[in-house]
């Protein structure tokens, strides 16, 4: 059974872990790598564990059997708390397409209902064809906003919002 638990200080090995997994997994899903972050020494995997988990942000961990399977992460936008942008988004091979994804966007929901957040926003790189369709299924949709993907200028990467009811 799969279970949510929060980023934590105290989690956070297993937040670094997962999110490593996630940037060899999926390397061209993020806006970040593999290889800059996994120079990162534990100290600031803390510090950014942390940092998930305020007023402003969440960061959930998905758990199988002791394992973690997925990682999402929310945060309240700065100039306008009534929206909020969902990132790091992943759920490992192994547990796609048994709603783990979907069981993580829901905590998110839950967690912006309960900030009293109108829209959720995300970017998803535009050859992720497999990312859009899910967020689809999920009631997002594109904006029609756009910007280049900051690993590579050649792919752009689509916003998609839904609203938070």
């Amino acid at each position: 059974m799969i279970v949510l638990e929060r980023i934590t200080p105290q989690k956070a090995l297993v937040f670094k872990a997962v999110r490593l997994r996630a940037l060899r997994d999926t390397p061209g899903a993020f806006g970040s790598t593999y290889a800059k972050e996994s120079q990162l020494a534990d100290a600031e995997w803390v510090a950014r564990a942390g940092k998930m988990n305020g007023e402003r942000s969440i960061g959930l961990l998905a758990i199988d059997a002791g394992a973690a399977c997925g990682i999402a992460a929310c945060f309240l936008d700065q100039a306008d708390v009534t929206q909020a942008h969902l990132i790091s988004m992943w759920t490992a091979p192994t547990h796609r397409q048994q709603g783990v994804g979907r069981l993580l966007v829901d905590k998110i929901l839950e967690w912006a209902r309960e900030r009293k957040v109108r829209v959720l926003r995300l970017m998803v790189v535009c050859n992720n064809e497999t990312a859009i369709k899910f967020y689809e299924r999920l009631g997002f949709v594109r904006t029609g906003r756009t910007e280049p993907y900051p690993n590579d200028p050649a792919l752009i990467e689509y916003e998609m919002c839904r609203t938070v009811v």
